[in-house]
């Protein structure tokens, strides 16, 4: 098959090859004779679409025709425009539930003294400031260079981060929500809470934010030591026993949490590996547990979707604001809300946010939408949630992370070696991409459903490769040692 026409009321066909002007194409939709060389990814005219007319893929409207676009015409950016405006008014239209898979499986995990369970027993360093960022990574790198002596303990992380002083007001709430989220988190053995002595978010301010019972928290005040890398090892060493007395337990695939996320997306992340994550993602919300799925402005033109799962009126209206707000925070920028997809998506076959954003959505799955998560809050139901935070690889993986994920589903079309504190894995939208990162940046290649593999088969391997991770295994990116954060900043700079 070198072209596949999503839905039956589509107008465009997606290129799943890079096809020649005046190649003969079969579709469902009949025989299309290419008036434009179409690259893989991009889009062709099924019929012709006069100027202001729809253009319709995944059985909705992705913006409008700028101009005549004949059959068979190359459909992009050049010919078509976005429908998105501003705010809008929605209607709850509940969709019936949809009866999910339930899959019995159970992955080896670190049940914590608070319920959750962890997939990873690592130390990690959180500064309260960027001003001791490399005292965190000596003291992280000190540690690793003890784990030979314990065996489980698996890893050494510095959160670094570039704020935590000079900010102001909810700005600085901001990092603090973020941080002390980070440090409740279930994949952390044992937590160390470095702060400098003369920063805003300085320990006695930060302690307000932090769960003071919770026996993995350790301090450092660097001003108050001769030698704080001296101090700081020595209460590594006490981190290191401590964490060294956890162990993997036998739990089920309802305590497991993920983050989904697709960055770097081309056209056939609605194809591939989007819809491929939501099949997995209703295996594990059907099985019980947890998904999360961020990047409001990539639910911009399928927001109604979402909507109409909502649970019930309160998670409706909660999703309403996450949109209206969202876009609120646009427009108190000068932005528009449709300035999206990036060079590389629409280089990738993305032509408008509306575009994108279908394709995104399918990450979601079919579950109903249980949760509705502000920026920096944390996991308070099971089920599908959505969760406030920009597209931006970091800023989302990061925000997934604080809000309590075990691991995040990462769908990639373009490719990125990014990874935050959690293990990301990498699933590839096309073959290409895991024939040339396979192993270095990716980790799973959804793109074997354009090579004839079926979603049953494909959703059942990645499944199994969830549960190996979960139980212990590395992702590409946790081998090359891969882990950043990158905290939302929308403030004064003192």
């Amino acid at each position: 098959m070198q072209a596949v026409v999503i839905h039956e009321g589509d107008s465009v066909a997606v290129a799943l090859e890079n096809l020649k002007k005046g190649s003969v194409i079969a579709t469902s939709a009949g025989e299309i004779t290419l008036l434009d060389d179409i690259t893989r990814g991009h889009k062709f005219a099924l019929r012709e679409l006069k100027a202001g007319e729809n253009v319709i893929k995944y059985g909705f409207p992705i913006g409008h025709a700028s101009c005549l676009i004949k059959q068979g015409q190359h459909v992009h950016s050049q010919n078509v425009k976005t429908n998105l405006s501003g705010l809008k008014d929605y209607e709850y239209h509940k969709q019936a539930s949809v009866t999910l898979p339930k899959v019995e499986r159970t992955f080896e995990g670190f049940v914590r003294a608070d319920g959750k369970v962890g997939i990873r027993n690592e130390l990690w360093i959180i500064p309260t400031v960027f001003c001791v960022n490399h005292v965190a990574k000596e003291l992280a790198e000190y540690a690793r260079s003890r784990l030979h002596e314990f065996p489980h303990v698996e890893d050494a992380l510095a959160l670094t981060h570039p704020f935590g002083c000079s900010q102001m007001g909810e700005d600085q709430r901001t990092t603090q929500r973020v941080l002390s989220a980070l440090s409740r988190h279930q994949n952390a053995g044992s937590v160390l809470i470095l702060g400098l002595g003369c920063e805003n978010n300085n320990l006695g301010v930060f302690k307000e934010f932090l769960d003071l019972g919770d026996p993995r928290l350790h301090f450092l005040n660097s001003q108050d030591e001769q030698d704080e890398f001296e101090s700081g090892c020595r209460i590594i060493d006490e981190m290191l026993s401590q964490a060294e007395l956890c162990r993997r337990s036998t739990v089920p695939l309802s305590k497991l949490r993920i983050g989904l996320k697709c960055g770097g997306s081309d056209g056939l992340s609605g194809i591939t590996a989007n819809p491929l994550i939501g099949r997995v993602s209703d295996k594990v919300v059907g099985s019980g547990g947890t998904s999360v799925m961020t990047e409001v402005p990539e639910m911009f033109g399928a927001e109604q979707l979402l909507m109409n799962r909502a649970l019930n009126e309160e998670i409706f209206s909660k999703t309403v604001d996450l949109i209206n707000n969202f876009k609120n925070y646009f427009k108190s920028h000068g932005e528009t809300v449709s300035e999206n997809p990036s060079p590389g998506n629409k280089a990738g076959g993305i032509t408008t946010l509306e575009d994108k954003s279908l394709g995104c959505v399918q990450k979601g799955g079919s579950a109903e939408v249980c949760g509705v998560l502000n920026y920096g809050e944390e996991i308070k139901v099971s089920g599908l949630n959505l969760l406030q935070a920009p597209g931006n690889d970091g800023v989302s993986c990061t925000a997934l992370a604080a809000a309590g994920v075990d691991l995040i589903l990462f769908s990639t079309g373009r490719g990125t070696p990014f990874a935050t504190a959690v293990p990301t894995v990498k699933i590839s939208t096309n073959s290409d991409l895991y024939a040339r990162k396979g192993g270095n940046w990716i980790d799973f290649n959804a793109g074997a459903i354009v090579d004839g593999a079926g979603f049953d088969e494909l959703s059942d391997q990645l499944l199994d490769y969830i549960v190996a991770v979960a139980s212990g295994q590395k992702t590409v990116s946790e081998k090359r040692g891969f882990h950043e954060i990158v905290i939302w900043k929308d403030g004064v700079t003192l």
